[in-house]
């Protein structure tokens, strides 16, 4: 063949070479894709990951729609009983009456009686490990006066901290239409129970403690799962589905993570997670996460 027959044919090869080596450039530098399986499905789900130095966030998935709170709710029970303590109005030793209305509340309680009463300090117990909706409402009523006085207070603090999609109407996250709340309300009421009492925080972190002789065991399985984990709180209701706020605190890295609507405590845990993992990997910031919810499973 000649040289003119074959310089068009040259032409063409290094033309193929040219663009097989472009498609490989592309392929290498385009971000890679990632599947995150959510325990949850979409009309339940919601999620936030912040990194609780800067403030920003990492990872969000309806975080601002309104979900039912559950008994993350006695997040601010606690947080305005905090408070009562910083001012003096109440002493981790001041007993706490438990009145009728109180120990009426269905489970999961301590199962007081008329007349009986509670310290402080075991009632932030309660709260945080055995998330007692006797002893949420029994505090709500001696700080407010009332219950629904109370969940008066709650909403107006969650303004204050800047929760402006979340409202209460009681003190232990029980069924109620109007208790509503977002993600992104309960990472910032978490970061503020952070950053206002670091004096109380270990509070969360306590998976046991002893009542009257008896020992009282937790629903938050993170602690003690994940190294860092240290806190916060659990819920459950039927129409909000498993929900949690999970504080991380390790190698010089805070996140404080917020899972809501899975559909049990395991896959939620899970779910857990994987979201630290995920925010803790620094290749993860260039990637693409595709979510696969739980009904496409």
């Amino acid at each position: 063949m000649s040289l003119p027959r074959l310089f068009p044919l040259f032409q063409k090869i290094l033309a193929v070479l040219a663009l097989a080596a472009l498609t490989a450039g592309c392929s290498t530098t385009a971000p890679p894709d990632s599947v995150l399986a959510v325990p949850a499905p979409p009309q339940k789900y919601a999620a936030i990951v912040v990194d609780g130095k800067s403030g920003k966030q990492l990872f969000e998935v309806n975080s601002t729609a309104q979900r039912y709170p559950a008994s993350l709710t006695k997040m601010m029970t606690l947080y305005l009983l905090f408070e009562a303590m910083e001012t003096g109005r109440v002493t981790k030793e001041t007993q706490i009456p438990v009145s009728d209305h109180a120990a009426s509340q269905p489970p999961t309680k301590m199962r007081f009686r008329r007349g009986e009463t509670i310290d402080v300090d075991s009632a932030i117990r309660a709260i945080v490990v055995k998330s007692a909706n006797d002893v949420a409402v029994a505090v709500g009523e001696y700080l407010g006066g009332s219950e629904d006085q109370f969940a008066a207070m709650m909403t107006s603090k969650a303004r204050q901290l800047g929760m402006s999609s979340t409202t209460f109407r009681n003190a232990s996250g029980l069924p109620d239409e109007g208790q509503m709340t977002t993600a992104h309300d309960m990472a910032v009421l978490g970061m503020s129970l952070q950053r206002r009492f670091p004096q109380h925080f270990h509070y969360f972190s306590e998976s046991d403690f002893m009542f009257r002789g008896r020992l009282v065991r937790g629903h938050n399985d993170m602690l003690g799962r994940v190294r860092g984990v240290n806190g916060i709180k659990t819920g459950y209701i039927r129409a909000s589905g498993f929900n949690i706020v999970t504080s991380y605190d390790a190698d010089g890295r805070q996140l404080i993570v917020v899972v809501m609507g899975a559909d049990s405590a395991r896959q939620r845990n899970d779910h857990v997670e994987a979201l630290i993992q995920r925010s803790l990997s620094p290749t993860m910031a260039d990637t693409k996460t595709r979510l696969m919810f739980a009904e496409q499973q």
